[in-house]
């Protein structure tokens, strides 16, 4: 190994590239001297290096001679990339892929079979550390490889191990998640606007009840049917609300959003 390999690479600075970078430094999994960052934004590369102190580079190859190399870009473009890596990775790199929908095969494919690959979905609320990301292991990948990813994304919030077959489920489920929770809270606060209270209120008491709501269901580790009856009073105000949103359908929606979410995840894997 060169005296000058990085712990970690990063491929991809946007907003989970970054938000990686910032809680890796915060849980110390690595300091940033031992970081790099690669990006074909100078901008991004530039605020990294303001931001955290770290390597950049727009040089995906260098980003690729880290010990464990994170391609965090757009499932659109990682075919170039794992290009770019071909020379570079080594079998003794391990290489963790957040694209949405291109399995460890793919990349395995391009990479070489002995290559080490664990295909991993994080979502956006990483940004703030409240996070949650589901790890698939490759056919290569050991328990020190897994644990190693497990410390990197737990810098962020909680992690799963799943079969890689239910990956996509994964990416229609909490990969996509956030903006169904964002479209329910704006839902809840003109709701609250139409019945006379101002903008910030509504937003603030939709916003911190769904918080509240999530919280208390992972603290209890109970079936959301139980907390539900804990609110549900014969004849009272939240069986009304209730069988609005039965007769709207909205379990059913959800449930499609996840289904539809999860078949244009297989659809990008395709392609």
């Amino acid at each position: 190994m060169g005296k000058d390999r990085k712990k970690i690479g990063i491929i991809g600075v946007g907003k989970m590239g970054g938000a990686l970078i910032e809680g890796i430094l915060r849980a110390k999994v690595a300091n940033s001297r031992e970081i790099i960052a690669a990006d074909i934004d100078q901008k991004c590369l530039e605020d990294v290096k303001t931001r955290f102190g770290c390597e950049t580079t727009p040089k995906n190859r260098r980003a690729g001679e880290a010990e464990t190399v994170i391609i965090a870009v757009k499932p659109q473009v990682i075919g170039e990339v794992i290009d770019d890596l071909a020379e570079t990775v080594k079998p003794t790199t391990l290489v963790i892929s957040i694209a949405a929908g291109i399995t460890t095969g793919a990349i395995e494919k391009r990479l070489g079979k002995e290559a080490r690959i664990i295909r991993a979905m994080p979502n956006t609320p990483a940004m703030i550390g409240e996070g949650v990301t589901a790890l698939a292991p490759g056919r290569k990948i050991t328990e020190a490889d897994l644990i190693k990813a497990k410390n990197i994304f737990e810098a962020v919030g909680k992690t799963v191990v799943v079969k890689e077959e239910l990956m996509d489920v994964v990416t229609g489920l909490s990969g996509s998640g956030p903006a169904y929770v964002f479209t329910f809270i704006e839902a809840l606060s003109d709701g609250g606007v139409l019945m006379g209270l101002d903008r910030d209120t509504a937003r603030l008491l939709a916003a911190q009840t769904v918080l509240g709501a999530a919280k208390l269901l992972l603290e209890k580790n109970a079936h959301p049917a139980e907390l539900r009856d804990m609110v549900t009073s014969p004849g009272g105000t939240t069986i009304a609300g209730l069988k609005a949103l039965e007769e709207g359908k909205l379990r059913a929606t959800l449930i499609s959003a996840v289904e539809q979410a999860t078949r244009r995840a297989q659809l990008l894997g395709r392609g």
